[in-house]
C-alpha cells in the first residue's frame, strides 16, 4: 500500500470537532489601505477537461491567496481558509499554543460578539463545521446551505480580522483541549508519532508536543507567571496573518460576485508579511540514526517501522519521486516486497512513502503489520526490506514504470468524482499555500516530468546507517526503560550492533523479488455508454425469479466510464451462531488476502473491489471504471468457488482476528456504550467476547466444511449502476448465478428461509439501565437512547426535525459551557426498521452524573420549543429539507445511497424528495407533540435504554440518579436536572431480551410485482 497521492503529508491532525464556541476581546487594526480590487487575478487555472466549474485565482491587496469556484449546480456552499503556521511555530515554553488559538478563535467577534452566533447559523442552514491544526498548518472551513453563503463568509470572515478571545472562555477551552488530548492518550497512532518526535532532536521544531493540555497550558504556564491569553494574542499577532493565509470559496454565484463577496470581507485581514518558517536540518541527526526503538503498545498489536530523513522533496511536485519510490515499495503484486514477506509468513501489510515531515525536511517510511512469526525475524524483515532498495538501485529508474503512473494519475484526474463542497475548498485552500496558483487543483495530483536523478538520489538516501527502526510490541512489556513524557508511552532506545549493520550494508539481491509487470487494468475503454430511451430514473428490477433480484438503473448525471455494482449473498448458515461466524470472517480474510496479488493493480488503475462479511452473508463490492470489471468479476467468482486454503496464512489470519477481538476491550468507552446498546436492542447479536470464546473450533478442517456449506444455499440480491446497460446487468447476474449453479450446486431459498433481523420493543413508560466497567480507560461514557418505534414517513421527519433543531445547542450546554468533555453527540439512530433519537457523552464525570446532565438538558427542551418563534423553526425546517435534497456527489455514494434503501427492504429510492415534501407538512405544534410523547419525562411513549460505561477508577457507580444531590452541587446557571423514574437494571442481557416482544419488519415502499422493467 502506497500512502495516498493528492495529499501534500502524511500528516497527523488534530483539533477536528462537529462545534465551535467561546469569545475573546482584541480586535486587531484594520488594514487602512483596504481596497476591494484584488492587486492580482489569475484565471489559467489547469482543470480537468471534464470539470464544468469555472476557477478563479486572486492575490488581495494584502496579499491573502484566494481560489474561487463557481459552480451553479452545487446544493451546499463552502469555504475554507488556511493559515500557513502549525504547532511547530509554538513557543518552546507553551505547546500546544497553536492549537488552542484555533479553539479560542471561533468564539465570538467584534461584529457577532456572541460565542455561538457562527455554529448556530451554520446549523440552522443546513450547515456544518470544523478546523485542524497540524504541524505546519491550521485549517477552519464549512459548508452551508448555497443560498446562505454570504451571511455564513461574512462571520467567518470576521475570525480572521476581529476575533475577541473573551477572556471569560479561556479556562473552558484549555478544559477542551485536554479533553482532546485525554482522548487520543491510548492512541496508538498518537503515541508512536509522539515518541518519534521524542527520540529525535530535542531543539528541533519537530520534536514539539502539538495537542497541548491542561499541564502546557494552565498549570506551567501559571507556575512562571503567564497569562495563557496574553501569550495567545502574541501568538495571534505575530502569525495570523493574510500574506500566508489561503482561501477557497465554492457557492453558485457567479466568479464576479464571489470575488466581489470575498474581496469586501477579507481585505481587512491584516498582512504582517509573516516569513512562512522553513526548517534547513532534519530532526534526525546523525547520532539518531543506526537506532532501535522499541516500544509497548497499549493494543495488542506488532509493528515495525524503518525512518529514512530525506530532503523536503516539494518543488519536485511535477515528477514526484517519492510516490515513483513509495509505488514500488509498497506495491503488493506478485514478486514484490509484501509478496516476500508474506510468503514467509512474517508480516500481513505494508504501507510505504513519505510521512510527517515539514517545510524543508521529509522522511520515507516503511510500516508493517508483524505476524507472531515476524516479531522474531525482525532483523530478517528488514535485510528483505533493504535488498528490495537495492534491487530498485541497480535496476534504476525505468522510464515506463513513471509513464505507468503518469496516465493513471492523469486517468484519475480526468475522470475525477466531484467531492462534497466543504472536502474540495478544505483540500484547496491547503494547496493554494504550496502550489503555484494555476496548478492548485493539479500540482498535488499529477506527474508530468520523468526526474530519474532525483529518484536516485532519494533511494540514496535508503540505507541501513541513514534510518531509525521502531518495533512496538506488547512482547516488550517490562523490557523498557524510559518513558515517554505526554503519553505515557514506555520504551527503550538503542543503537544497531555493527555487526548487523554491516550485513544490512552488504545485503546480497534477493531472487524472489522483481519489479511489478505492466498494469493490464488500466481503462482503454473510456466512452460514456448511449442512454437507452426507457431508462428509469429509480432502480428498477430486470430480474426477480425467486433466485435473485437485479435492480439497475444506468446513470445519466455524473456520465463518467464507470460503474458500480453491489452483491448480497444471502445464507441461511451466516450467523448461526458466534462458531459460524467466525468461519464467515476467516473465510472472507483469508479470500481477499489470496486474491491481493491479483486484485492490486486493479485497484492502482482505479477499479476495486470488497468482499465483507456480514449477519447475513456476504456482500461483494465492485467499483470504479466499467472497462475490466467483467474480468474482476469473473476471476472473484471462479477464486469464491473453488477456494483452497493456505494453513500458513489461516494460522496468520486466525491469529489476527484474535488480536482483534481481544481488542475491543482498550476501545474508548463511547465506542462501547454505542455496542452495548445496538446488542441490548438486537433481537440477536454475538459478542465480541462470545465469539473470542468460540475460536478454539475455528479450524482448518471446519472451515472447509463450512465453505461449501455456505455456497450450498443462497439468495442474491444486486444493484447494476453506472455506465451499465440492461443487458450488461443482465450478463453480471448471469455469470454470477450460472457460476454458483455450475461449481458450487447452489439451491436457491423459499421466501420463508430468508428471514431478517429484528428489534426489540421498549414498553411505554420504561427505563432500563446496563452498567459495563472499562478495564482500560480511566474515562467514562453514557449513550441515553429514546425509543421512537417503527419508522414511518410521518414520525421519520419528525424525529429528524427534532434532531436538527437540538443538535448544536445540546452540544453547546454540554461541550462548549459545562465542558463535559470531547465527545458530545446526538442524532438519529436506525436500525432493523426502528429508529431512536439518542445521546452520547465521553467525559471524566461519572457516568450516572453525565445521565442527569443528558436528562436535564431533555427537560430543557420543552422550553426551548415553547420560546421558538416560527422564523426559526421554519429556519430549522429549510434547513433539513436542504440537507435531505442534497444530491450525492459521486457516483459511488448515489450507489450507497440506493443500496441501503435495498438493504433496508423498503426500497424507498426517492425518499429523500418524499421526507422532503412531508417536512413541509410539519408544524410546530407536531414537533412539541412529538415531544410530550416520546421525549417528556411523563410522556406516554417514552421508552429509555441507558448504557453506562464506568472508568476503571470508578469503585461505585449507581443506577439511580439522586437528583437533590445531584442539584445542590451544580454551578449556578446550569440546568436543574427533574425528578426521574427509577431505571430497571439490566443484570443479564439474554434474559433482558427474552422477555421483551419484538417489533416486526417493514412492508416494502413500492410494490415489487410494479417494479420490473418491461422488456
Amino acid at each position: 500500500m502506497v500512502f495516498a497521492i493528492g495529499f501534500r503529508r502524511f500528516s497527523w491532525e488534530f483539533g477536528k470537532r462537529a462545534n465551535f464556541s467561546t469569545r475573546y476581546l482584541v480586535c486587531q487594526m484594520m488594514d487602512m489601505t483596504k481596497t476591494e480590487f484584488p492587486k492580482r487575478v489569475i484565471q489559467s487555472i489547469e482543470k480537468s477537461k471534464n470539470d464544468k466549474r469555472e476557477y478563479r485565482g486572486l492575490i488581495l491587496q494584502n496579499h491573502m491567496k484566494v481560489m474561487l469556484i463557481s459552480d451553479p449546480d452545487t446544493d451546499k456552499a463552502a469555504a475554507s481558509l488556511d493559515v500557513n503556521v502549525g504547532f511547530e511555530s509554538d513557543p518552546h515554553d507553551l505547546p500546544g499554543l497553536a492549537h488552542f488559538c484555533e479553539h479560542m478563535l471561533f468564539l465570538g467577534t467584534e461584529k457577532y460578539p456572541k460565542e455561538d452566533e457562527y455554529s448556530k447559523f451554520i446549523s440552522q442552514h443546513a450547515g456544518s463545521s470544523n478546523a485542524y491544526t497540524d504541524c505546519d498548518h491550521t485549517n477552519y472551513h464549512f459548508d452551508v446551505g448555497h443560498e446562505h453563503l454570504e451571511g455564513a463568509l461574512d462571520r467567518f470572515s470576521q475570525f480572521f480580522t476581529c476575533p475577541l478571545f473573551d477572556a471569560s472562555c479561556v479556562d473552558r477551552e484549555v478544559k477542551a483541549v485536554n479533553s482532546e488530548h485525554e482522548k487520543n492518550v491510548m492512541s496508538d497512532a498518537w503515541r508512536l508519532q509522539m515518541l518519534d518526535r521524542a527520540t529525535s532532536d530535542p531543539d528541533h521544531v519537530y520534536a514539539k508536543f502539538g495537542t497541548g493540555n491542561i499541564e502546557t497550558l494552565d498549570s506551567c504556564p501559571k507556575g512562571k507567571g503567564q497569562n495563557v491569553r496574553d501569550e495567545l494574542l502574541k501568538f495571534h499577532s505575530r502569525y495570523y496573518s493574510a500574506n500566508i493565509m489561503g482561501l477557497s470559496v465554492i457557492g453558485r454565484e457567479s466568479l464576479d460576485e464571489l470575488e466581489k463577496m470575498v474581496t469586501g470581507m477579507f481585505s481587512e485581514a491584516v498582512n504582517k508579511e509573516v516569513q512562512v518558517p522553513s526548517y534547513d536540518a532534519s530532526p534526525y541527526r546523525k547520532e539518531d540514526m543506526a537506532k532501535r526503538c522499541i516500544s509497548v503498545p497499549v493494543k495488542d498489536i506488532r509493528l515495525l517501522v524503518l525512518s529514512f530523513p530525506i530532503p523536503d522533496l516539494f518543488n519536485y511536485y511535477d515528477s514526484k519521486p517519492e510516490h515513483y519510490i513509495s509505488h514500488l515499495i509498497g506495491h503488493e503484486g506478485c514478486g514484490s516486497l509484501l509478496s516476500e514477506l508474506k510468503n514467509k509468513g512474517w508480516v500481513n501489510w505494508l504501507v510505504a512513502g513519505p510521512s510527517g515531515g515539514s517545510r524543508g525536511f521529509d522522511f520515507m517510511s516503511i510500516q508493517v503489520d508483524l505476524t507472531a512469526t515476524g516479531i522474531d525475524h525482525v532483523d530478517d524483515i528488514i535485510m528483505i526490506m533493504l535488498q528490495y532498495i537495492k534491487l530498485l538501485r541497480e535496476e534504476g529508474p525505468k522510464e515506463w514504470i513513471f509513464n505507468e503512473l503518469r496516465d493513471v494519475a492523469a486517468l484519475s484526474f480526468d475522470f475525477k468524482d466531484k467531492e462534497k463542497p466543504i472536502t474540495y475548498v478544505t483540500k484547496l485552500s491547503s494547496n493554494i499555500n504550496w502550489y503555484p496558483m494555476e496548478k492548485v487543483l493539479t500540482g498535488s495530483v499529477l506527474m508530468k516530468e520523468n526526474n530519474p536523478e532525483m529518484i536516485k538520489t532519494v533511494l540514496d538516501k535508503l540505507t541501513p546507517d541513514n534510518m531509525k527502526i521502531a518495533v512496538l510490541s506488547q512482547a516488550y512489556k517490562g523490557k523498557t526503560d524510559k518513558t515517554e513524557k505526554w503519553y505515557g508511552t514506555e520504551y527503550s532506545l538503542m543503537p544497531i550492533e555493527n555487526s548487523l549493520l554491516e550485513r544490512w550494508r552488504n545485503a546480497p539481491l534477493n531472487q524472489n523479488l522483481r519489479l511489478p509487470d505492466i498494469n493490464e487494468f488500466i481503462p482503454t475503454k473510456l466512452d460514456v455508454k448511449e442512454l437507452s430511451e426507457n431508462n428509469p430514473d429509480r432502480p428498477r428490477l430486470v430480474k426477480n425469479d425467486g433466485y435473485s433480484m437485479v435492480w439497475f438503473r444506468q446513470d445519466d448525471t455524473f456520465k463518467l466510464p464507470k460503474a458500480c455494482v453491489f452483491m448480497d449473498f444471502y445464507s441461511p448458515f451466516a450467523y448461526v451462531d458466534p462458531h459460524h461466524c467466525n468461519m464467515l470472517h476467516m473465510f472472507v480474510d483469508l479470500f481477499e488476502d489470496a486474491l491481493n496479488e491479483y486484485s492490486y493493480n486493479a485497484t492502482i488503475a482505479g477499479l476495486a473491489y470488497e468482499l465483507e462479511n456480514t449477519r447475513n452473508g456476504m456482500m461483494l463490492y465492485i467499483s470504479g471504471y466499467e472497462d475490466r470489471q467483467a474480468v474482476m468479476l469473473d476471476k472473484i467468482l471462479a477464486k469464491i468457488t473453488d477456494f483452497k486454503i493456505d494453513p500458513q496464512r489461516f494460522t496468520v489470519l486466525k491469529e489476527l482476528y484474535q488480536r482483534s477481538l481481544q481488542n475491543f476491550a482498550v476501545e474508548q468507552p463511547y465506542h462501547h456504550s454505542m455496542y452495548y446498546s445496538t446488542v441490548l436492542r438486537s433481537e440477536v447479536a454475538w459478542t465480541k467476547r462470545e465469539k473470542y470464546d468460540a475460536l478454539p473450533k475455528l479450524t482448518v478442517d471446519n472451515l472447509n466444511k463450512f465453505i461449501p456449506m455456505l455456497l450450498s444455499q443462497l439468495h442474491v440480491e444486486m444493484l447494476c449502476f453506472g455506465n451499465l446497460t440492461k443487458d450488461d446487468a443482465l450478463k453480471v447476474e448471469n455469470a454470477v448465478m450460472g457460476t454458483l449453479r455450475k461449481k458450487s450446486s447452489t439451491r436457491f431459498l423459499l421466501p420463508s428461509q430468508i428471514v431478517h433481523p429484528r428489534n426489540v420493543e421498549l414498553p411505554h413508560g420504561s427505563a432500563y439501565v446496563y452498567k459495563q466497567k472499562h478495564e482500560f480507560r480511566e474515562i467514562s461514557a453514557v449513550h441515553v437512547f429514546f425509543q421512537i418505534g417503527m419508522q414511518n414517513l410521518r414520525e421519520n421527519v419528525l424525529l429528524d426535525v427534532m434532531a436538527q433543531i437540538i443538535s448544536e445547542p445540546f452540544f453547546n450546554v454540554l461541550r462548549t459551557k459545562e465542558q463535559l468533555g470531547y465527545i458530545v453527540h446526538s442524532g438519529v439512530k436506525c436500525s432493523n426498521d426502528t429508529q431512536g433519537l439518542r445521546f452520547l457523552v465521553q467525559s471524566d464525570k461519572s457516568p450516572e452524573y453525565l445521565e442527569a446532565r443528558v436528562e436535564a438538558y431533555v427537560d430543557h427542551i420543552s422550553e426551548t420549543l415553547a420560546d421558538m418563534d416560527i422564523t426559526e423553526f421554519d429556519k430549522h425546517k429549510n434547513a433539513l429539507k436542504t440537507k435531505k435534497l442534497e444530491k450525492p456527489k459521486k457516483l459511488k455514494s448515489q450507489a450507497v445511497r440506493y443500496w441501503g434503501e435495498i438493504l433496508s427492504k423498503q426500497y424507498m429510492f426517492g425518499r429523500e424528495e418524499i421526507e422532503a415534501e412531508e417536512i413541509s407538512a410539519i408544524t410546530k405544534d407536531d414537533v412539541i407533540k412529538f415531544y410530550n410523547d416520546y421525549l417528556n419525562r411523563k410522556g406516554a411513549k417514552r421508552a429509555k435504554l441507558t448504557t453506562y460505561i464506568i472508568g476503571k477508577h470508578i469503585d461505585d457507580c449507581p443506577s439511580e440518579i439522586d437528583t437533590a444531590k445531584h442539584n445542590s452541587l451544580l454551578q449556578e446557571g446550569l440546568l436543574q436536572c427533574p425528578e426521574l423514574q427509577p431505571s430497571v437494571l439490566i443484570e443479564d442481557i439474554s434474559k433482558f431480551k427474552c422477555d421483551l416482544p419484538l417489533f416486526p419488519r417493514l412492508e416494502p415502499y413500492i410494490d415489487l410485482s410494479q417494479a420490473t422493467i418491461a422488456d
